[in-house]
């Protein structure tokens, strides 16, 4: 499936001038400042970059989704962190929140502002005693006539030193539980309000803050949407925020892969350049392999977006693998450089600072994989809350999965691409039986599907076998047109092994009280997966990828 039409071709062209021009030059200076300028928000709002989705009543644009996604991908390839983070923040993590649920008035009083780059927003979630735990926070608002009364604190804020607003999370009804959770719009002038920089690891560029709120006063106007509904429309806008790591990350990568080729064709060691070592390629074209059927996956999650389908189960696969891989190429890509990759002359240091937050923002792995576990052990489903805007987005069922049905594809005339069909149709039978396994109570023992670990380790392995499906189904539909994919087809036939074997042993293992392989359920399977893995070299298939890439 195509994604990007001439229009959207322009504008990433059109992005990516302004980028190189305003914004590369001056990231080193960021980084060493440790904030970005007001400056350029404004200038990007006078371009038009910013508010792309949004309606043009406020000054937005009104483009579909995919606009967002190169948007997301051209700032990516910038190896700042910090920068990407700062405008996701005020684009997809606070802004929505506003204009899906908030007030006419509130609209007109913010929206504007963030469009044209004269206003900084941020969100508060997060707090020192409880986390990310929004069912526990402690900070309150009291109302007190026509105004809360806001007493707490914040912390991790990214744009909370110099922005000018914030979408707070706070309690309206300490006793209600979720239900008593709020959001409400505060100014970042307020008298009582503390600022104080927190110090990261990465992202040096952005700003983050603990904040305070001492009595601080506001109009009862700025609660955004119903009392006591915040818990449920931050529960929906977490789905946007995660999902623009993908994107993001994947155009991060393809950056530190693409600069890991240059330095290693140029780079001599033992009289040859060091692209031409075995270990070196091999491991080159298992990361390269990962990431487009990442990429397949995270067009496919944004697409579902686009076209108003609500599905937490994609975004959270989405966001776990993207990160978890984000985490591993930057590491292995500093590798690459050898000593030079730890030092700040060369990118891959601050990638790899960058990087490691990408697992913990935005919903932990571990927290993603329990959301992912709920869906796929436990069949729970997540409904959308409803938003104050008539969109396409209110007319679509909800937790539709739209999920590729691999065993129905239809006929795949290269050879190849059929056996990683066969490999995923292996890996996701076994998956089945397992779940299946775990969710049977035996001699009034505690269910298996109730054990974290086995959780954890089925929403990983159901995270990669849907994203090596939307891979597979991707390949055919351009192999159907194109017929020479070479490629990408050994890259799904490699790493589709790969994951079945990995998905049958683990399986394997989440069994008992089994004394030989043929009285195993999971015997016909594991034979058969045993068997692919012998007939099918991954040496070969290693060597043609990396020759593929590196010598094109």
């Amino acid at each position: 499936m195509e994604y990007f039409n001439e229009e959207h071709n322009l504008f990433r062209e059109s992005l990516r001038e302004f980028l190189n021009r305003e914004v590369s030059p001056n990231i080193e200076v960021w980084e060493k400042d440790g904030r970005i300028p007001k400056s350029i928000w404004k200038k990007m709002g006078d371009m038009g970059f910013l508010g792309l989705s949004f309606p043009e009543k406020y000054g937005g644009s009104d483009l579909d989704f995919f606009f967002e996604v190169i948007f997301n991908e051209e700032l990516g390839r910038l190896n700042s962190g910090g920068f990407v983070v700062t405008q996701q923040v005020v684009q997809y993590m606070s802004a929505p929140y506003i204009y899906k649920y908030g007030s006419d008035q509130l609209k007109d009083k913010y929206l504007p502002g963030i469009i044209s780059g004269d206003l900084i927003s941020c969100i508060g979630i997060t707090e020192p005693d409880a986390g990310s735990d929004t069912k526990n926070i402690q900070t309150r608002a009291e109302l007190k006539g026509n105004e809360y009364v806001i007493n707490g604190s914040k912390t991790f804020i990214t744009n909370g030193l110099y922005g000018d607003f914030i979408i707070l999370v706070v309690k309206t009804d300490p006793k209600a539980g979720s239900k008593g959770v709020s959001l409400i719009c505060v100014d970042l002038d307020q008298n009582g309000i503390t600022k104080n920089k927190i110090n990261k690891l990465g992202w040096h560029s952005s700003d983050t803050a603990e904040l305070s709120f001492d009595n601080v006063r506001v109009p009862k106007e700025n609660l955004v949407g119903e009392e006591g509904k915040g818990f449920y429309y931050l529960m929906n806008g977490l789905q946007l925020e995660r999902l623009c790591f993908l994107p993001s990350n994947v155009a991060t990568m393809e950056y530190a892969l693409s600069e890991s080729l240059n330095y290693m064709s140029q780079r001599n060691a033992f009289g040859r350049t060091i692209d031409k070592f075995e270990v070196l390629r091999h491991r080159l074209s298992q990361l390269s392999s990962e990431l487009e059927a990442l990429k397949a996956f995270s067009y496919y999650c944004c697409d579902l977006f686009d076209r108003g389908i609500y599905d937490v189960k994609s975004c959270s696969m989405g966001k776990l693998i993207v990160t978890e891989l984000h985490e591993k190429i930057s590491t292995q890509c500093l590798q690459f450089f050898g000593g030079n990759g730890y030092t700040e002359d060369y990118p891959m240091a601050r990638m790899f600072r960058d990087s490691r937050i990408g697992t913990i923002g935005g919903g932990t792995s571990e927290i993603m994989r329990e959301i992912i576990a709920k869906v796929v052990i436990d069949d729970v489903t997540y409904e959308k809350a409803k938003s104050n805007v008539n969109s396409k987005e209110n007319s679509v069922n909800t937790n539709l999965s739209n999920q590729v049905n691999i065993s129905s594809l239809e006929k795949i005339d290269n050879h190849h691409l059929a056996l990683a069909t066969k490999t995923i149709i292996i890996a996701e039978k076994a998956i089945n039986m397992t779940i299946q396994h775990i969710n049977q109570t035996d001699n009034n023992e505690e269910r298996k599907s109730s054990s974290q670990v086995i959780r954890h380790q089925i929403a990983q392995m159901a995270s990669e076998i849907e994203c090596y499906k939307q891979f597979i189904h991707s390949i055919n539909n351009k192999f159907k047109t194109t017929g020479n994919l070479e490629k990408e087809i050994s890259m799904a036939k490699l790493t589709s092994m790969q994951l079945m074997d990995k998905v049958v042993t683990e399986c394997f293992d989440m069994y008992e009280n089994y004394d030989s392989l043929d009285q195993h359920p999971l015997e016909k399977i594991f034979q058969s997966s045993k068997m692919i893995q012998i007939t099918n070299s991954k040496r070969n298939l290693h060597n043609n990828i990396s020759k593929l890439i590196i010598e094109k």
